[in-house]
């Protein structure tokens, strides 16, 4: 496939993209090859974002395998998106302990501030969206939210708008 039609950060994207694949040295005949699917699913993602239907099909003529085997790994791992994310992922704890002790407030809060729905598409300006987890595994932490790593415990419809607004004051600064 071609990245003529694609920006030229997009190009340079898939450039990039290809630099790493083409480190592998990939036998199309060497059935393992397909080991390092996942690797270069997670390099393709840090570097788009997410793995639009356009970068599947890369990363499979690349790779020398079907584009439904690259599909079946993207739609089977919950890291992989095929929709774009914000800058900065709000991940929302729904999980039995943090609901009991109110993270359903704190994502309501949340989608009120940012006005986006979890679960669907970033903010118009690209910096948050919202994500709904089962479990992060710190119960003892409940409700917890994980922006882009960072934990934070104990939290509150308050104390989430807060970080929020911290990242936006960065952001303005920057």
């Amino acid at each position: 496939m071609g990245c003529n039609n694609f920006s030229e950060s997009a190009r340079e994207k898939f450039a990039e993209l290809d630099a790493f694949i083409d480190g592998f040295h990939i036998d199309p005949a060497d059935e393992r090859r397909r080991g390092r699917l996942i690797q270069i699913l997670h390099r393709a993602q840090s570097l788009f974002g997410y793995l639009p239907r356009e970068v599947q099909q890369h990363v499979a003529n690349k790779m020398h395998i079907p584009e439904s085997a690259v599909s079946g790994v993207v739609s089977f791992y919950n890291y992989f998106t095929t929709e774009p994310k914000g800058k900065y992922e709000i991940n929302i704890c729904l999980g039995t302990a943090c609901y009991v002790k109110g993270s359903e407030g704190v994502l309501r809060e949340l989608e009120r501030v940012l006005g986006i729905k979890a679960d669907t598409v970033p903010t118009s300006d690209g910096l948050f969206s919202i994500t709904t987890l089962r479990c992060v595994g710190c119960c003892g932490l409940a409700p917890v939210m994980v922006i882009n790593g960072k934990v934070y415990g104990h939290v509150t419809p308050a104390k989430a708008v807060a970080a929020i607004e911290e990242i936006k004051a960065m952001e303005a600064k920057a």
